[in-house]
């Protein structure tokens, strides 16, 4: 962490402006990480009671890694905003990053350390559900978690809040439209082997049949795979009009190439589950013919809070920053959750802060979010891939 903040001085991308550390965490580089040169067993220094400390659980490694860089510095970013402001009930956030891309057992094991041993006040978590299903039998009644990116809903876990989009609010009115719009009827679906894509695709289904579709093959790849020679051809025998794609990261790049690379991009729908202006960039704009994607956020959505959200990104980061998306907008959205639930319930302990996150409306990037009886709603975009940026369709 340390060198990527001087890459401005050997010609990289601009160091962030030194008024976004100011309140945080040392940010002299290893104090944001675990280092196996760590005096204790997990930071350099026990933490300040006078202070907030959030734990971020991030992806920082695996399919899921190429969204890091971009959701440390959204974080970063609203961390800085929230204390500039006097921090949450006084108390100034520090923020400490932990990688949750790697083994799974590692990553339960460095939460349950956290745990144990007090080093967190609230943990916040950007990661794949298979992350979440484990951290939450850690967080369970001792301390608040909050998953923030899209997922397929249903946690009703005590202590747990997730404000990301499900199922029911992102896929089922595009699938729709696309029905209504594309005369999409014949569906294959394919995505990543774990529980986010397991559960999605039950009620996507279901979302296909009501509108008139039905599905003609579905698939799971094992997470890191990127030879899809079999997953094409079985795509081309199946002849279906839109492919749905609930890939994560990496995965859903080198699948995207692939399936544009042998043609079928003009050929038939492709509408993504968990796509963003970062996987965007990794298909390359000469491969995102006829792609479709949903979701809560798009960084060229025009509104108010989220131009301030983007001039301030790029004030603090620089125009090479890593392009925001909505997994990055996600974990801004996070502490700004935080913030509010924090300031209504009067407290950051468990169960008040839990009981005031339930039914509350707060305001991040995207606008209003209203959470009702502990599920995120938001409004829904559908947008079409045009290159390396979206051109948003519809507004549910």
């Amino acid at each position: 962490m340390g060198a990527s903040l001087r890459r401005a001085e050997a010609g990289g991308s601009p160091n962030p402006a030194p008024w976004l550390f100011e309140g945080l965490a040392d940010f002299s580089g290893a104090r944001f990480f675990c280092d196996a040169k760590d005096d204790s067993p997990l930071f350099l220094r026990r933490r300040s009671q006078a202070k907030l400390r959030v734990v971020n659980f991030i992806a920082l490694s695996g399919s899921a890694g190429l969204w890091g860089p971009a959701a440390i510095n959204a974080t970063l970013l609203a961390a800085s905003e929230i204390n500039r402001r006097g921090g949450i009930l006084g108390r100034e956030v520090e923020v400490v990053f932990r990688d949750a891309g790697g083994d799974l057992d590692d990553i339960v094991r460095t939460a349950s350390e956290i745990v144990d041993n007090d080093d967190a006040d609230v943990i916040i978590g950007s990661h794949i559900s298979a992350v979440r299903v484990a951290l939450r039998k850690v967080a369970k009644g001792r301390v608040p978690y909050i998953y923030t990116p899209v997922y397929e809903g249903g946690e009703r876990t005590p202590g747990v809040i997730a404000i990301g989009e499900t199922p029911c609010r992102q896929s089922k009115p595009a699938i729709q439209w696309l029905a209504d719009f594309k005369r999409a009827r014949r569906w294959y679906l394919i995505g990543s082997d774990y529980v986010w894509p397991w559960l999605s695709h039950r009620a996507i289904k279901r979302y296909i049949k009501a509108s008139g579709g039905r599905v003609v093959g579905e698939e799971f790849v094992p997470m890191g795979q990127h030879d899809h020679e079999a997953h094409i051809a079985r795509i081309k025998a199946a002849k279906p009009d839109v492919v749905m794609i609930s890939l994560i990261g990496t995965n859903s790049i080198s699948f995207n190439r692939a399936f544009a690379e042998h043609g079928l991009a003009a050929r038939m729908l492709r509408f993504c589950g968990a796509m963003d202006e970062t996987v965007l960039l990794g298909i390359g704009a000469d491969n995102t013919e006829n792609l479709f994607c949903s979701s809560g956020y798009f960084a060229d959505f025009a509104s108010r809070d989220n131009d301030t959200f983007r001039a301030s990104y790029q004030a603090a980061f620089g125009r090479c920053a890593p392009p925001v998306g909505s997994v990055a907008e996600s974990n801004y959205e996070g502490l700004k959750f935080l913030e509010t639930v924090a300031a209504r319930a009067g407290s950051v302990e468990l169960r008040p802060l839990m009981a005031a996150a339930q039914n509350v409306n707060y305001r991040a990037a995207r606008g209003d979010v209203a959470m009702t009886d502990g599920v995120a709603r938001m409004p829904i975009y559908l947008a079409e891939a045009t290159g390396l940026d979206f051109r948003l369709v519809r507004e549910f």
